[in-house]
């Protein structure tokens, strides 16, 4: 199964990444991801066995986090696979979270750490254009206190997520 662990906003935040996806697809074309979709990923795990699913639902929800809150103030992309999301500056929080996950996962036998960290919320795939002009401001807090373990299901209607495990709160 294919999974990774992820922050998942509120509804009223999530609502409002919603909007922005609207306001980005309507300018930029591509695929909008579904409301149900949109998440902040902390670690892209890939395919993993349902061994060690079960032995990573466990360990999540035995986690606690350290409560934080992201600020998310501007549009980006990544152009090659044509993404525009939504993110913030550098976050150290974010960061230490992201390392400290990573530092375990990797105990675990779980490869696929990447060269660097960019919190974003991935709002449109395969974008045809990318411009900033025309976009709405952006300005949304995201308070946190809780990772999830998703499971990336893929049907003929695309991908949809299930979360398998969320830590403590």
């Amino acid at each position: 199964m294919r999974l990774f662990l992820a922050l998942m906003p509120p509804s009223e935040l999530r609502q409002r990444l919603g909007e922005l996806a609207d306001a980005a697809h309507a300018r930029c074309g591509g695929r909008r991801m579904p409301d149900d979709n949109l998440h902040l990923t902390l670690a892209f795990l890939g395919e993993v066995g349902e061994a060690q699913a079960s032995e990573l639902a466990d360990w999540v929800g035995g986690q606690r986090i350290e409560p934080g809150r992201w600020h998310i103030d501007r549009w980006g992309c990544f152009r090659r696979p044509g993404i525009v999301w939504v993110g913030g500056g550098p976050h150290p929080a974010l960061s230490r979270l992201q390392e400290a996950l990573w530092g375990t996962l990797e105990t675990l036998g779980l490869g696929g750490r990447p060269a660097r960290f960019v919190p974003h919320v991935t709002l449109l795939r395969r974008a045809a254009t990318f411009e900033r002009q025309g976009l709405p401001d952006v300005a949304l807090a995201w308070s946190y206190n809780q990772i999830a373990l998703i499971q990336s299901i893929i049907d003929d209607r695309g991908a949809r997520y299930q979360a398998l495990a969320e830590s403590q709160n």
